[in-house]
């Protein structure tokens, strides 16, 4: 690899470490083509990706970024799996983890947060970007659904205002009539 490559390389770890909102950095020693073409799929399909780089370029690269201090992860035959969801990446590499013992996750970062281990186990715990985003529309759509339930119930109780034997439901309010 010549000087030119080289800088273009670093230049893309740049990015990397700049524009994902995790990265991971993992061992692979011994793992076959086929189990990182089955780890960067499923990267993929979270909208992540998988990078194998020199350590010393990723450690060039990482100068002068928020998370430099990561560059002491940076020993042995090491990968950088990353994502722009701050969680997706760090949720893929620990389940392939447990299914691969070939690779071993050592750390990572989120931001200018250094990662170890834990750290990383801790961010794959969390709810994915997307999770997030159906609770909080779940929690916006319940009153109207409750709403909607009760005015519902107004509806079939004028229908069908006692049940099969000759009593009021009892669930309906007093509002209903």
């Amino acid at each position: 690899m010549d000087r030119a490559q080289k800088e273009k390389v670093v230049d893309e770890l740049g990015q990397i470490f700049e524009s994902s909102g995790v990265v991971v950095v993992a061992h692979y020693t011994g793992m076959t083509v086929a189990q990182m073409q089955d780890l960067r799929a499923k990267l993929r399909d979270v909208g992540g990706s998988v990078r194998v780089a020199k350590n010393t370029l990723a450690k060039i690269a990482l100068e002068g970024k928020p998370a430099a201090k990561m560059g002491d992860l940076l020993t042995g035959m090491t990968v950088l799996s990353f994502s722009e969801d701050p969680v997706a990446a760090a949720k893929v590499c620990e389940a392939y983890a447990k299914t691969n013992d070939k690779f071993v996750i050592i750390g990572g970062a989120m931001g200018d947060t250094v990662l170890d281990q834990a750290g990383v186990k801790a961010v794959a715990s969390m709810p994915s970007r997307e999770e997030l985003i159906a609770q909080i529309v779940s929690c916006i759509g319940a009153p109207g659904s409750n709403i909607a339930g009760a005015i519902g119930a107004c509806f079939e109780h004028r229908k069908h205002p006692v049940d099969h034997r000759g009593k009021g439901c009892g669930l309906i309010p007093a509002w209903c009539g």
